[in-house]
C-alpha cells in the first residue's frame, strides 16, 4: 500500500468499522472517524459508536475524532477539517498508517479532495428569519448571491439556510479558510445487498432500543441538552426524542425511525455513486 491514506466507506450497518479495525491490526494503523455524529460525547448508542469493536483479542486499535464535542453543540465541517488534519499529521509523525472510516460522504470528500472551507459562525437571528421562507424562496435568494456549483446545498432546507448563512457572512467579512492537505487516498467501499442492508438495519435498531437508546436520550435531556438540539441531530435522536417528549407513540417512533434509517442508507449510497461520477475510484468489496 503506497497511498498516504486508506479510506473505508459504506452505508450504515455495512460492517465498515470491523473491516477497518482488522486492516488497522494488520498494518499498524490508527482509525480516524468520518462520522458527523460520533464526534459528540454521550451520544453513544444512537450514533452506533460500538467502541468494543476497536478491541480484538485483547488488542486495541487507537481511534480519533470520536467523543471530541459536547452534545447540544453544532460541530461543523470546518472544525472536522481542522481536527482531521491534526489527527492525520499526528498519526503519520509516529510512523503509523492513518485509516479513515465512516459513512459521511461530505466529511470524507472534504478532507481527501482538497476542499478549502471558511470558518463561519452561526447567525441565530438570520436563521430565524430564513426559517420563515419556503424552499423556493431560499433557493432563489441563494442563487442571487452565488453560482450554485454544489447541488448538495439544495438537498434540504437546513442545508440551504446554512449555505445562505455562509454567503452572507462572506459578503460582509474577511474569512479564514482551512488549508487542506494533499493526500493520496485509496478508497475501499463495503458493499452489501439492499435486502441484507435492510435486514441489518432493522435488527440493529431493535438491539439498540433494547440496549438503552431511549434511556440514553432521557439522560442527555436530564443532563441539560434541549430536546430541540437532539431533534436537530436527526435519525435516532430525532425520533427517540419525539417519543420521550410525547410527540410519538413507541410504535410510531420505531417504524418511523426504521424508515428514516433506510432512506438515510440509500442517500449514503447515492452520495458514494456521486463520488465515482466525480472521478473517485472506489474499490467495492463484500465482507
Amino acid at each position: 500500500m503506497n497511498e498516504d491514506l486508506i479510506c473505508i466507506l459504506g452505508p450504515t450497518a455495512s460492517g465498515k468499522t470491523r473491516y477497518a479495525v482488522s486492516l488497522a491490526l494488520e498494518t499498524a494503523g490508527e482509525i480516524i472517524s468520518a462520522d458527523s455524529r460520533q464526534v459528540y460525547r454521550g451520544m453513544d448508542i444512537g450514533t452506533g459508536k460500538d467502541l468494543s469493536e476497536y478491541t480484538v483479542n485483547g488488542v486495541s486499535v487507537p481511534y480519533h475524532l470520536i467523543d471530541i464535542a459536547e452534545p447540544g453543540t453544532k460541530y461543523n465541517i470546518f472544525e472536522y477539517q481542522r481536527d482531521f488534519k491534526r489527527a492525520y499529521q499526528d498519526i503519520v509523525s509516529r510512523g503509523k498508517r492513518p485509516i479513515l472510516c465512516g459513512g459521511s460522504g461530505l466529511y470524507i470528500e472534504s478532507v481527501t479532495r482538497g476542499y478549502e472551507l471558511a470558518e463561519v459562525p452561526p447567525n441565530p437571528k438570520l436563521r430565524e428569519e430564513l426559517e420563515q421562507l419556503t424552499m423556493e424562496e431560499l433557493t432563489e435568494r441563494l442563487s442571487a448571491m452565488k453560482k450554485l456549483h454544489n447541488k448538495t446545498d439544495l438537498d434540504s432546507k437546513k442545508r440551504v439556510i446554512r449555505a445562505l448563512e455562509i454567503a452572507v457572512y462572506e459578503a460582509e467579512n474577511i474569512v479564514i479558510t482551512e488549508k487542506s492537505l494533499q493526500i493520496n487516498t485509496r478508497y475501499i467501499g463495503i458493499s452489501v445487498s439492499r435486502e441484507e442492508r435492510i435486514a441489518r438495519i432493522d435488527r440493529r435498531l431493535r438491539e439498540r432500543l433494547k440496549g438503552g437508546m431511549v434511556e440514553e436520550v432521557e439522560g442527555l435531556i436530564k443532563g441539560g441538552v434541549s430536546p430541540e438540539d437532539l431533534i436537530y441531530y436527526g435519525l435516532e435522536y430525532k425520533y427517540v426524542t419525539m417519543y420521550v417528549t410525547g410527540q410519538l407513540s413507541y410504535d410510531e417512533m420505531e417504524s418511523g425511525l426504521a424508515t428514516a434509517i433506510h432512506q438515510f442508507a440509500k442517500r449514503q449510497m447515492t452520495w458514494f455513486r456521486g463520488m465515482e461520477r466525480r472521478g473517485i475510484k472506489i474499490e467495492w468489496i463484500t465482507i
